[in-house]
């Protein structure tokens, strides 16, 4: 049994490794994504049926580790720099120019001309610049750009992106390198946007601008999870320190890509190797009417010399290398009649403006919406119903309004007042800040929101739920209130439009299993003002069930971590609000657990070795799970971390142990192995 498991096991990874590198590397898609995820469940639970099995690169550890408590810095052993840009093409051929004259190359000097010297013209896809590092193939550290200098690490957020491989691909019989530094761009497909986006809305939070200030947020965020559920991708265009293997002694920036590529990592298609100014220009123009169809984000071409050694001789100013330069596009912008705005009720209360205008084309698609994000953003713009107004897409995504053209305003328009009644429900709209919200808990268009809300992954998690069928139940009036969930009955749900036999068990099997999923889960989905997943997860430990939590006054609510003037007094309203209560109430008559799953009694131990240190834990232990150990130390008073730094009180290793503990023996951190630590715990 246990060498069919390791075979399947084995199987499983390559399989899914496979998959990757034809999706992300080969642009060829062997596989469905639902066939992907299939194989990676299968693998997961078997893992968590053999842990002696553990391989800290196996495609299931993308899924996302435990959250990090935050970022350390490290250095560059090459600085990342950053580029200068032209807007121009007058301005790229001064540059053109520069590069000729630092080379000492002109018109006259035949096979060296400036016709001849070849440069590599990249789409610039608008991310965030990463620098991978590999040491024996191994991925060891993924850093930011930061200062040029150092930046900050967040390792833990790069292995949740499938397209960044955990190990490089052995090249037919060639070595590996001893070191690889490939920089990098990580970035946000357009349809993963607009999906962050469209929850973001739903949930009353700021919408992100563009795809590269989401995938900022998303690398930001400590929990590795969240980048998993982003779908980010990453685009290699550049390297770093290099030493051993073919990859280190290649001489131009092509043959890198080339055999970055033959390693595992993917570098952008539409990347070309063209000869002189002219080469370039046509290159720059061809791509301009591209980049509208592609499903990212791209503001620019980089252009570069080819030769590394002719980069050497260029060399760089204080700020940025003289043999690169980017060349930004405008951003296409047109102009457009206001028609109506409509003020949509987010799952949080929040009205969020959204303009319908006369359609217009614009980068590639065409525009008839546009979000006006808040009554101040409306106001700071004086934006008016039958304003002509000048929009264009950020990023070449999202669309927004520019300006209004003042000058063709009507005489008789007036400034825009905002609602004083939700749309929805009619119950009353009070302002927060720059944002307005309908303050009646009940409002019908909440609900839908905060249905979609509660049944999702990180909430109740009901499996075969989505959007288009909790719209079905809302409709046909079969869920009114979070509990109606729970009482759905067969016969009605086989009624509704693709509700099959089998589609109907597996969702009524879901629902059961999801009435055990305890308190912390239904608080971080019910949709209660400033209550997320965070503040969930600290109420679920400083509450035993619901029934404690309603009992709380104001003080022991402000008095919990990361609560305050704001988010306590909004959550005790809520706890004592009929709406609260009967909610509540429901569920528990529905049969949904509300004991907390996590709650610890604070207990003050004094004679444990654990008590007020923290603690790393690193590699692969036999007596537990790392949910296991974690738990049972927290009991004896540790805080358990996920990163070593000078505050580490113990770093307890396992087997395969790597960079943690590495850190801490570099930082005189104490160390423990697994037989010392069950001495300590007298088993």
């Amino acid at each position: 049994m246990m060498a069919s498991a390791k075979k399947r096991i084995h199987e499983l990874r390559d399989l899914l490794e496979q998959a990757n590198h034809a999706y992300y590397v080969e642009a060829q898609p062997t596989m469905p994504d639902r066939d992907f995820d299939l194989l990676l469940l299968e693998l997961v639970e078997l893992e968590a049926q053999h842990p002696e099995l553990h391989d800290s690169n196996s495609p299931s550890q993308r899924i996302g580790g435990a959250p990090i408590e935050g970022f350390r810095t490290i250095k560059h052993t090459v600085p990342m720099t950053s580029i200068d840009n032209t807007y121009s093409v007058e301005s790229l051929k001064a540059w053109h120019q520069r590069v000729m004259r630092g080379l000492d190359l002109d018109e006259s000097q035949g096979l060296f001309a400036g016709d001849n010297l070849e440069f590599v013209c990249d789409p610039k896809i608008d991310g965030i610049a990463v620098s991978l590092r590999y040491e024996d193939g191994e991925l060891v550290h993924a850093v930011t750009r930061g200062d040029g200098e150092k930046g900050d690490d967040i390792t833990a957020q790069a292995r949740a992106i499938r397209a960044i491989p955990l190990r490089l691909k052995r090249a037919s019989r060639q070595a590996l390198p001893d070191i690889l530094e490939v920089r990098g761009e990580i970035f946000m497909p357009n349809a993963e946007f607009e999906r962050v986006n469209r929850e973001r809305e739903q949930a009353g939070e700021v919408l992100f601008a563009n795809a590269r200030n989401s995938t900022g947020g998303t690398l930001k965020n400590l929990d590795p999870k969240v980048t998993a559920r982003r779908k980010l991708s990453f685009v290699a265009h550049g390297r770093g320190e290099a030493r051993g293997g073919a990859v280190a002694e290649v001489e131009t920036y092509w043959d890198f890509l080339q055999e970055t590529r033959r390693l595992g990592l993917p570098f952008n298609p539409l990347a070309r190797r063209c000869k002189g100014i002219d080469g370039i220009v046509e290159r720059i123009e061809a791509f301009a009417a591209e980049r509208a169809k592609l499903p990212y984000g791209v503001d620019g071409m980089v252009v570069r010399v080819d030769r590394f050694d002719r980069q050497a001789e260029l060399g760089s100013t204080s700020k940025a290398p003289r043999w690169c330069i980017a060349f930004k596009y405008p951003a296409e912008q047109g102009t457009t009649v206001l028609k109506q705005v409509d003020w949509q009720v987010g799952k949080g209360g929040t009205l969020t403006p959204r303009a319908t205008m006369e359609p217009v084309f614009l980068a590639g698609s065409t525009v008839k919406h546009a979000t006006l994000h808040n009554i101040e953003e409306i106001r700071r713009k004086d934006i008016r119903l039958g304003d002509t107004l000048v929009i264009e897409k950020a990023g070449d995504v999202i669309p927004q309004v520019v300006s209004v053209v003042l000058n063709k305003r009507s005489k008789h328009s007036k400034p825009m007042e905002p609602p004083t009644k939700c749309p929805a429900c009619e119950g009353e709209v009070e302002q927060e800040g720059p944002k307005l919200f309908c303050m009646n808990p009940e409002c019908p268009a909440q609900f839908r929101e905060k249905l979609k809300w509660f049944v999702g992954r990180d909430q109740m998690d009901i499996d075969g739920m989505g959007e288009k069928l909790v719209d079905q139940l809302v409709d046909a009036g079969m869920v009114k209130h979070f509990a109606d969930v729970f009482t759905l009955r067969r016969a009605e749900l086989l009624k509704l439009e693709r509700m099959g036999e089998k589609s109907t068990d597996g969702l009524l099997d879901a629902i059961e299993v999801a009435k055990s999923r305890g308190l912390q889960r239904v608080l971080a989905g019910l949709g209660i003002r400033h209550i997320g997943v965070s503040a969930a997860k600290t109420l679920a430990r400083a509450f035993p069930d619901a029934d404690a939590l309603m009992a709380a006054d104001l003080n022991a609510l402000t008095g919990l971590e990361d609560f305050g003037e704001v988010t306590a007094p909004a959550l005790h309203d809520y706890l004592n609000s009929k709406a609260g209560r009967e909610t509540f109430l429901r569920l528990a008559k529905a049969g949904v657990d509300l004991n907390s799953h996590s709650y610890r009694e604070r207990i003050v131990v004094t004679d444990s070795p654990f008590a007020g240190k923290t603690i790393v834990l690193t590699g692969t232990l036999e007596t537990w799970t790392r949910p296991e150990l974690t738990e049972r130390l927290e009991l004896l008073g540790a805080k358990i971390s996920g990163s070593v730094s000078k505050k580490t009180d113990l770093v307890i290793a396992g087997t395969e142990a790597g960079s943690k503990l590495e850190k801490a023996v570099q930082l005189g951190v104490e160390v423990w192995d697994e037989t010392r630590l069950l001495s300590e715990l007298k088993l």
